[in-house]
């Protein structure tokens, strides 16, 4: 006996701890010299667009006809565009729109689509039929006409661009979210909990959702680039957010109608919707590497 209580008291090597995915996620972010450039651009775009009435050296909305075209100076970093307006202000401004527009609809797509998407994964049937038909459907268009077509009947405004990127995206999460709880459904331990008469709304927060999020996670962190470009191509056709508001689109679309006057509002918002997506999409990587169960080890 006394031998048996010794080796039960030594500690098992196959019990040590798997590093923790925040540790992981560290380790991706900051042993790249991509991904940490990427967070450093991330950093200052969401520190820019907090702060922006504090950054920002003049009023976006402020008009001058003295000041119209002007090259980028001391005064005016980036020049003036065809109304007098300070460019530079004005995509300070614009970035609040890219943040909010690129976070929040995300958000609301992922809680939209998983919620689509596991009710018709763990219930079949008939409601799988339905739903999976309606997100046939909404696939058959891409993202951007899709967008469009929504737009024009909506109308620009705040939460219509919201509600019209949301709609865009949450096809995509459906998916992902019904072919995730498939397979979970045929786990053990969730058709143990169903054998003990576990009730079904437990089952689904406890048991499938925790073990779904991770492809979800690591899809709406890579969307939060496609919703930011999204809603610079809407603000671009002119069924985004409206003028006189900015928005890194509205600003490109007022400047190639003034393109010999002043190039400058088109240089600076599209450096800046490049460097901005570019950084969300490789920070999208990096999640994926630490989250995606057939990549990570």
């Amino acid at each position: 006996m006394a031998v048996s209580t010794e080796h039960s008291e030594l500690p098992s090597p196959s019990l040590a701890p798997e590093p923790r995915a925040l540790s992981r996620l560290g380790y991706e972010l900051f042993s790249r010299t991509s991904t940490m450039f990427a967070f450093a651009v991330v950093v200052v775009f969401v520190f820019v667009a907090v702060f922006a009435p504090l950054l920002a050296p003049y009023d976006p909305l402020a008009q001058s006809i003295l000041k119209i075209n002007r090259l980028p100076s001391a005064d005016n970093w980036l020049g003036t565009d065809q109304f007098g307006r300070d460019v530079l202000s004005r995509m300070i401004y614009g970035s609040r729109n890219s943040l909010i527009f690129g976070l929040i609809s995300p958000v609301l797509a992922a809680i939209c689509g998983t919620v689509l998407g596991v009710v018709a994964g763990y219930f079949g049937g008939v409601i799988d039929r339905i739903i999976s038909r309606l997100i046939d459907l909404l696939l058959a268009f891409p993202e951007l006409l899709l967008a469009i077509m929504i737009a024009a009947v909506l109308g620009g405004g705040f939460w219509n661009v919201i509600a019209v990127i949301t709609v865009a995206f949450v096809p995509g999460f459906a998916r992902v979210a019904r072919a995730s709880t498939l397979a979970v459904k045929q786990e053990p331990y969730v058709e143990a909990a169903i054998a003990v008469g576990v009730r079904t709304p437990v089952i689904i927060f406890r048991h499938v959702i925790p073990n779904i999020a991770a492809p979800i996670v690591v899809l709406m962190t890579l969307w939060v680039a496609s919703a930011i470009r999204l809603e610079a191509s809407l603000s671009f056709l002119g069924i985004g957010t409206q003028p006189p508001n900015p928005s890194w689109g509205n600003i490109i679309r007022d400047g190639l109608n003034n393109l010999f006057g002043s190039p400058w509002p088109i240089i600076g918002a599209g450096f800046a919707i490049t460097c901005v997506v570019l950084s969300f999409n490789l920070l999208g990587d990096a999640v994926r590497d630490v989250l995606d169960p057939e990549i990570s080890e």
